[in-house]
């Protein structure tokens, strides 16, 4: 999502400014935040720093995102060389905020649903596609809500606009985001036709040009049925989901206010497994929640052991400001890290036995990024990173790959 409010600021700016990777030369500076853990909000002012250091003198600095809805006036206050803040609901104001001193606007409410942003991708084979703003979720632990606001869904007219855009300019694969997508519906600014996430996941598939579909992320509480079906079904939907589990502990996820359980997860997961045998899924897990105990990170390994994730996002509790669980008694850091490494040390193991078992595998992948050393890499359906010798000539296209080397990070093959 930190991506997609990138280009859409790029896309704002684009008839004004030029894009450049030298601090020095830039007439314009620009960070963009995230405020989900703490380090990324720490690293922040000692960025402004370095780049004040750097910059040519008339040079501006903007600081937009999630820690600009956060901390608003305070950046400006703190690091005065910045000359503008913007909140993450905010983007469509950006040519206001490059023209007006000392700008700031960080209204969490600020409804950008109905706003169509100019275009640009960051990648010209694959498209981000906002399909909703905000999030209507309590998790205890999550600062989201506080800054990018109330859930609000952007209409299908202005989503199917944009998929057929993309794929008039030779994009193949959408990759649709929201923090709920399957929650997809529920409200809009306006009056709109009925529509929830399975139905424009099909709306969607039928586009013409369009032969992979990828969103990130689904809620598991609202892993319904026709959700299950619908993704099992569609050809178009590649083959990999993110389920955010977060705990295996009933108890722990009832603390988070996360609505779900142990056995909701594992139900909808092991369904996923049995409807698609060669389903990817990946998840996030918080280590050391304050009222996290033995048994309940016990749980957790649990879930891991019977799901088998392909990926797991994995981090210590980080206490986030205007969250219910920033007051909560912290585990002690000793105990926290010992969990995190045996975690994530098991997840490895797990990891080396589905990898070993993809060598000599053939892999539909569609290549979109060029690699050092002349290598190129992309997806397969089911989302492994794969890479091979080649050139840019193989950006934009399907080809079949046969694994020869599996890694843990990326499985290098040959085309055949």
């Amino acid at each position: 999502m930190n991506v997609r409010d990138s280009e859409h600021i790029i896309a704002e700016l684009k008839d004004e400014y030029e894009l450049t990777n030298d601090v020095k030369s830039a007439d314009l500076i620009i960070i963009n935040t995230c405020s989900v853990r703490e380090k990324p909000v720490n690293k922040l002012f000692s960025e402004i720093g370095s780049l004040s250091l750097q910059k040519q003198k008339h040079a501006k600095i903007g600081v937009c995102g999630c820690t600009a809805s956060h901390l608003g006036s305070q950046i400006i206050k703190k690091a005065p060389q910045v000359d503008f803040v913007l909140g993450a609901r905010n983007v469509s104001k950006i040519k206001t905020a490059v023209k007006t001193p000392k700008f700031v606007s960080i209204d969490t409410q600020n409804d950008e649903s109905d706003y169509e942003f100019s275009d640009y991708r960051s990648n010209p084979y694959k498209s981000y596609i906002n399909i909703m703003i905000g999030c209507d979720k309590k998790c205890a632990y999550c600062i989201v809500p506080q800054t990018r606001g109330n859930e609000i869904s952007i209409p299908k007219k202005i989503i199917l606009n944009e998929v057929e855009k993309s794929a008039k300019n030779g994009v193949r694969e959408v990759f649709l985001l929201g923090q709920n997508v399957n929650n997809y519906g529920k409200r809009f600014s306006n009056s709109h036709e009925k529509m929830d996430f399975s139905d424009l996941l099909n709306e969607i598939s039928e586009i013409s040009g369009i032969e992979r579909i990828r969103f990130t992320s689904p809620h598991p509480l609202h892993m319904d049925d026709k959700f299950l079906q619908t993704f099992s079904k569609n050809p178009k939907i590649c083959k990999s989901i993110h389920m955010p589990l977060q705990s295996g502990s009933t108890k722990v996820l009832r603390d988070m206010k996360r609505g779900y359980s142990k056995e909701w997860f594992l139900d909808r997961a092991l369904r996923l497994r049995e409807l698609n045998p060669n389903l990817n899924i990946s998840t996030d897990i918080i280590v050391a929640y304050p009222t996290e105990n033995e048994a309940d990170f016990n749980d957790t390994m649990e879930v891991i052991e019977k799901v088998r994730f392909e990926q797991i996002f994995s981090f210590k509790f980080s206490p986030r400001p205007l969250t219910p669980a920033a007051n909560l008694p912290l585990i002690d850091d000793k105990i926290a890290s010992e969990r995190l490494t045996h975690l994530q040390s098991f997840h490895n193991e797990i990891l080396d036995e589905i990898t070993a078992n993809l060598k000599d595998q053939i892999l539909e992948v569609y290549f979109d990024e060029l690699r050092s050393g002349g290598q190129v890499s992309g997806r397969s359906y089911n989302n492994f990173c794969v890479q091979v010798n080649g050139s840019e000539e193989l950006l934009g296209q399907f080809k079949n790959v046969k694994i020869t080397d599996p890694k843990r990070m990326v499985l290098n093959g040959q085309i055949i």
